[in-house]
């Protein structure tokens, strides 16, 4: 019994020692399978569950699967310490952010408390992709974990991606929804750009700098050192006060997680445990019929939901919406059980030719002060033809918004341009004809406004009334043949009010579509700090 009893204390000693995990995080043995995709290095390492079909492993394999402890997290900050991979950074930088965080209580508490929703999915991410887990901290940093965060310069979400990069990497902006702020595809496609500057400097801090400044940036500062004989390390290199400034930032967060009580800090708690599940869309669906069928208060499903912009999720563009984990079987079976009528009240439109706001509004059945406020329509602007408006949806109505709505509806508009009653005196030879070759007219109407035909002559020195842009008729005082007079409100003698077309009745201003050339194409707003380069 004594031999038996020894033989198995020894055992569990081996055992146990095979289980020790490397406590130091910035070793370099941690750190150069950090942005790969290779066996997982030994020590604290996250430990990688199998998500398809088990198969057997060959001799060569078993030797490179390291041994992990048993215990699960506690919570999702013991499950990114656990994680952390990247070198850290000491200096005085990272001190003062350190001060400056640990003496405002009350942000920590607001922003961690924030980033309940979202953490558990970015570390999932992180995980999967054998990445450093102090990337889930990254948000705090880029936007406070707020992805209806918008900054200056049109960066906008939780990753604060800027509209072209947004593109790059595969994140729609349409007039129904912008995926730079969608909790899932902004972190994927988040996580794919730093892996991608990662495989470029090979180096996390390096990394994280071109995700702040942009990867040219940071390759043009890495030359200038070389070529000076400099070393070529992030706090070498010569860069903004932002960028600067941006990995101690990040340093400092680690460390507040890394150990709270150093700085008599208390994080809330975070359960280890997904927040939501993804539930698929098969009809367009009003966004508070959905919130109600979710049975989720409206702003906590407009917070897992914050891509849709408008008041309706439309299935052909919005296929997969994101529900707290215990709704989602809620509003699956509420939504099958529903049946009180629509499930969304609003629609797309196409705008057939290029309209007035009014005279949209009218064709819709809406108000002209609804239709600017729910499509964000600028004053003094035209609707250009081909653009995707949200209107009404009628009872009527059967379909719901086709894919290629969906996907590619856009916005565009071509500024009115306010005309002004002009007369100017005719030149030897001037006629109807000549006179609308000069300013750009249609003929016909220059006959109405002078009450004339359009084969007629004016004599030398008559005074031709026409209706020009403002600009226009500002320029024609220089025109050659013709001496304008003065402007006036008044009708001329012989001249008659313009069409409706020209001059709105009973007044001497009109409003007319510009040309092409004059177009202007809104784009919606996004943003991240105006330093950001990417």
């Amino acid at each position: 019994m004594k031999f038996f009893a020894a033989t198995c204390l020894a055992g569990s000693l081996v055992l146990a020692g095979c289980a020790g995990t490397n406590t130091n995080s910035s070793s370099p043995s941690s750190s150069s399978q950090a942005g790969g995709t290779g066996a997982r290095v030994a020590g604290n390492a996250a430990p990688v569950y199998p998500r398809d079909a088990l198969s057997p492993l060959a001799n060569g394999q078993a030797r490179s699967t390291s041994v992990v402890t048993l215990a699960p997290p506690v919570d999702m900050w013991d499950r990114i310490r656990r994680g952390f991979k990247m070198p850290n950074l000491d200096s005085d930088l990272v001190r003062d952010r350190e001060q400056w965080y640990s003496s405002r209580p009350d942000y920590i508490q607001r922003m961690t408390a924030r980033s309940d929703k979202y953490i558990f999915h970015i570390v999932e991410e992180l995980e999967r992709r054998n990445m450093p887990t102090e990337l889930a901290l990254l948000p705090y940093i880029e936007s406070a974990f707020n992805p209806q965060a918008v900054s200056s310069a049109r960066a906008a979400g939780m990753w604060q991606f800027m509209p072209a990069t947004g593109t790059d990497f595969d994140l729609k902006q349409n007039i129904f929804r912008d995926d730079r702020r969608d909790v899932v595809a902004s972190t994927r496609a988040a996580l794919d750009y730093l892996q991608k500057l990662y495989g470029m400097f090979g180096d996390w801090q390096l990394a994280l700098a071109a995700y702040n400044w942009g990867e040219g940036s940071v390759s043009r500062a890495i030359a200038k050192n070389q070529r000076l004989g400099l070393p070529t390390t992030y706090s070498d290199l010569t860069m903004p006060a932002e960028t600067r400034l941006y990995v101690p930032k990040l340093q400092a967060v680690k460390n507040i997680v890394a150990n709270p009580q150093a700085f008599n800090t208390e994080l809330p708690v975070i359960a280890n445990h997904p927040y939501f599940q993804t539930v698929t869309l098969t009809r367009d669906l009003d966004v508070e019929l959905a919130a109600k069928l979710a049975d989720v208060r409206l702003e906590d499903f407009r917070a897992l939901n914050p891509a849709a912009h408008k008041p309706v999720l439309l299935a052909a563009g919005t296929p997969q919406i994101l529900l707290p984990w215990d709704n989602a079987a809620v509003f699956q079976r509420n939504f099958d059980a529903y049946s009180q009528g629509q499930y969304a009240s609003w629609t797309a439109w196409v705008v057939p030719s290029t309209m007035t706001v009014a005279d949209a509004a009218q064709r819709s059945g809406m108000s002209e002060n609804d239709l600017r406020a729910l499509n964000n329509v600028p004053p003094r602007m035209l609707i250009k033809a081909g653009s995707t408006l949200i209107v009404p949806r009628g009872a009527r109505v059967k379909e719901d918004v086709a894919a290629v709505v969906a996907d590619e509806g856009h916005l565009a508009f071509q500024p009115e341009i306010v005309t002004r009653r002009t007369t100017v005196k005719a030149g030897r030879a001037d006629s109807v004809a000549t006179i609308a070759r000069r300013y750009n007219l249609k003929p016909s109407a220059v006959a109405e406004w002078n009450d004339v035909n359009t084969n007629h002559a004016f004599k030398r020195g008559y005074s031709v009334v026409v209706y020009l842009p403002i600009r226009a008729s500002s320029a024609a005082r220089v025109g050659s043949g013709i001496r304008p007079v003065a402007h006036t409100v008044a009708s001329s003698k012989r001249g008659a009010a313009p069409s409706r077309a020209a001059a709105p009745r009973g007044s001497n201003v009109a409003k007319v579509p510009a040309s092409s050339k004059q177009q202007i194409v809104r784009e919606k707003r996004g943003g991240t700090p105006s330093k950001k380069k990417r």
